[in-house]
């Protein structure tokens, strides 16, 4: 069982199906789907805003893609935060495009963009389904949940939790981040209105005693998901790698391979500051996705991009809103259209 396919429901119809399905979406199916785009641009708003009235002032009054404009290009890239290094790459990219073409009009340059920001996301996430390791059948699929306090974890734990919950899942919620009192609360009030059930410890009890209580009950009440908690502080590289390394080890002794996923959530309304903790994290620990949230809020959306590319990491979510169904499984092209508009990749 991959990730995603915890988000299906259970079949309660027979195992056997015709053989002759349709394939083509319904009009509910489509109206759905349009409905979902319009609120993800609605959400990216703010951050295509930004770029393309930084881009347009950029390329206003020139005619072809010279050394000038390219630079304008640069510096369009960086403040909108889609990094250093992943800039640099757009540009050489561009720079030879222009240098095989000869010539290359402004108003191509929109497309080009788009065409080398889809490439470098489609190899970002080219080992996508590699990521993580298979749940097995009749065990939880263990995601353990890391981040810096503030960067919407306990909120994304409870909004998935609630979509789980949705798709018919059985869901456990373990409250390892024992430093915070706010913390477990605030997860508790989450977990009930998600209907999942919640195992928690007093405030200061050991996080790894925590995620090994949540599994052993999941696995002996039958639970599909269980979502790991964690602390959330960054002031000891070397404290925080290894409170994640006990809490991994204690969970493998309970279900083996365990956790199956491990989710880096970032804010994305930091910019540049998200890089430093994604940076963190993964030399903390071995963080196999990642949730990028209050991107509704900010016009540094760019940081999806550059995070995507500079790590390697696929991005399973994104955070466009306060309501539980704002919390976006992440699909890159939608996410590439709502910035650049529809058009053929």
């Amino acid at each position: 069982m991959g990730f995603f396919d915890i988000f299906k429901k259970k079949s309660t119809t027979p195992a056997a199906q015709p053989e002759q399905q349709s394939v083509e979406p319904s009009v509910a199916e489509q109206s759905v789907a349009a409905k979902e785009q319009e609120e993800l641009k609605s959400g990216l708003e703010k951050t295509k805003t930004g770029f393309f009235s930084k881009l347009a002032r950029a390329v206003a009054g020139r005619s072809t893609v010279d050394a000038d404009v390219l630079d304008e290009l640069e510096e369009v890239l960086i403040t909108s935060d889609v990094g250093v290094e992943t800039t640099v790459k757009i540009i050489e990219r561009i720079e030879a495009r222009v240098a095989r073409d000869k010539y290359m009009n402004t108003s191509e340059l929109q497309r080009i963009l788009r065409e080398e920001i889809v490439e470098l996301m489609d190899q970002a996430h080219a080992t996508e389904g590699n990521f993580g390791l298979d749940a097995k059948e009749g065990e939880p699929y263990v995601v353990m949940v890391v981040g810096v306090n503030g960067a919407g974890k306990t909120t994304t734990i409870g909004k998935l939790a609630a979509q789980l919950k949705k798709a018919d899942k059985k869901v456990w919620i373990g409250a390892a981040d024992t430093f915070r009192a706010a913390a477990i609360d605030q997860l508790q009030v989450w977990a009930d209105r998600a209907g999942a059930t919640m195992i928690r410890q007093e405030m200061g009890s050991d996080p790894a005693s925590v995620a090994f209580d949540t599994l052993q009950s999941a696995k002996a009440n039958g639970a599909d998901v269980v979502l790991i908690d964690t602390a959330g502080r960054l002031h000891n590289k070397v404290g925080l790698m290894n409170e994640l390394t006990k809490i991994r080890n204690v969970m493998g002794k309970v279900i083996p391979d365990a956790p199956h996923e491990v989710m880096l959530v970032l804010d994305g309304s930091t910019g540049q500051n998200a890089f430093e903790q994604a940076k963190q994290f993964t030399q903390a620990t071995q963080v196999t996705s990642l949730a990028i949230t209050k991107l509704d809020g900010t016009a540094k959306g760019g940081v999806v991009i550059g995070i995507s590319d500079q790590f390697h990491i696929p991005v399973r979510y994104i955070g466009i809103g306060e309501g539980v169904d704002q919390l976006r499984i992440f699909d890159r092209r939608d996410f590439i259209n709502a910035l650049f508009g529809d058009g053929k990749n």
